[in-house]
């Protein structure tokens, strides 16, 4: 009779209801962090570096599979429990699980989303072929997908067509355009680009969004740009520049006209960035309580925690702690296509609250912990500068999910503003 592994730890997302699979992952997840990620996140940190000893980590243990369906080679792991794994990953290297996201996403968005988006006969068939061949990569090859963005306009934040441009040519696409801010640059094999289709006349639209896998070796593909920001150091996102660059018609990731339906029919898709965060917040969490113990490994056995002010700040971030926790977790289980109008609403609740959240919980820690807590040699002035850039990230920046909240709120579908 098979056993599942019990959990001597409380993970990220807090006590849950989990499977059996689940719990084998979080605890992997949890194991990895620990011992490899947490004592190595200070390195990318310093220098800017991407983790690729964290990556041949992850691809050993199957985390670059964990999405993929298991009848394709894969761990066969759902979005709710991705979400789980990833929380318990940012709690040790926040640049790590931002990363991972991305690739993550490749096969979540072709595998368990995809399977959620009306398409034709044609459409299935097409796009099954297409992903078996991406899935084959991350399985035979251990290949890591990037997934960039960014361009500097409102295309990323779904206001705008893409300036990136993908024209149809014989056998492929010639894809134009730039990137930035594209995370994994340097170290993904695939980048799987966001740009509109060029069908030769000046109305670009955004219902025209491709989503094309560019390989890393294509001719006219370049990475440039510098890499010298506040926090999330280790992601190294410089710039992507594509000067007619061919890939063929197996390169695509969703069918022609598919990205559009499936960022409308699928909201939660764009809530993958916020378990890494929901880490960092129990990561600044953790040290704060281990510190005021006196039990930071290297640190001196002096105890902080007979000070009222200090229970009382510990009590304020656990608060906090379990409402990010509370809504995180009603999001994901309700995770879906075509979700009510107040999933939708609790979806963007739970962004907001995660991404203002760890910042708010990184901040009381500094302020509890000391001066001390400021040196480098200790984990929290790093978390805290990671938990300041997750309200900034596209396409579901803070600004954007209060104006998408209000405005959703107070305006049904098809109902126009003056």
């Amino acid at each position: 009779m098979s056993t599942t592994p019990s959990l001597d730890f409380t993970p990220a997302v807090g006590d849950m209801p989990f499977t059996a699979l689940q719990r084998e992952l979080l605890l992997k997840a949890h194991t990895l962090g620990r011992e490899r990620f947490a004592p190595r996140a200070a390195l990318w940190d310093r220098e800017a570096s991407f983790p690729f000893a964290n990556y041949d980590d992850l691809r050993e243990a199957g985390f670059l599979r964990l999405c993929v369906p298991t009848t394709h080679g894969g761990l066969g792991a759902d979005y709710a429990t991705y979400m789980m794994v990833a929380a318990e990953i940012g709690r040790f290297c926040g640049a790590t699980a931002l990363t991972w996201n991305m690739h993550i996403c490749s096969t979540l968005w072709t595998g368990v989303l995809a399977d959620g988006i009306a398409m034709t006969d044609v459409q299935r068939t097409e796009h099954a072929a297409r992903r078996e061949l991406h899935f084959q990569r991350i399985v035979n090859g251990g290949a890591v997908y990037a997934q960039p963005f960014s361009e500097g306009s409102a295309a990323a934040a779904g206001r705008a067509p893409f300036g990136t441009t993908a024209r149809k040519v014989e056998g492929g696409w010639r894809i134009n355009g730039r990137k930035i801010f594209a995370s994994l640059s340097g170290a993904a094999d695939y980048y799987g680009i966001l740009c509109t289709e060029d069908k030769g006349d000046e109305h670009p639209d955004a219902r025209d969004t491709l989503y094309i896998s560019v390989p890393a070796t294509s001719a006219g593909f370049s990475i440039g740009g510098e890499w010298d920001p506040l926090g999330m150091r280790g992601t190294v996102s410089r710039n992507l520049a594509f000067h007619d660059v061919f890939v063929s018609d197996a390169e695509q990731l969703m069918p022609r006209g598919l990205y559009f339906k499936g960022a409308q029919t699928w909201p939660a898709m764009f809530f993958t960035l916020s378990p890494t965060y929901l880490g960092v917040a129990t990561a600044a969490y953790d040290f704060t309580v281990k510190y005021l113990r006196g039990e930071v490994e290297g640190e001196p056995p002096v105890e902080r925690r007979q000070y009222p002010t200090k229970q009382i700040a510990v009590a304020q971030m656990r608060i906090q702690l379990e409402s990010m926790k509370s809504l995180f977790a009603r999001a994901i289980a309700e995770a879906k296509p075509n979700p009510s109008k107040d999933e939708k609403l609790r979806l963007y609740a739970a962004h907001y609250s995660v991404m203002e959240g760890a910042n708010d919980i990184a901040r009381l820690a500094l302020r509890t912990c000391g001066g001390q807590s400021m040196m480098k040699h200790l984990p929290l002035e790093r978390l805290y500068r990671d938990s300041r850039c997750g309200a900034l990230m596209l396409p579901w920046t803070a600004e954007l999910i209060l104006d998408r909240m209000g405005r959703e709120t107070l305006y049904e579908v098809g109902e126009k503003g003056d």
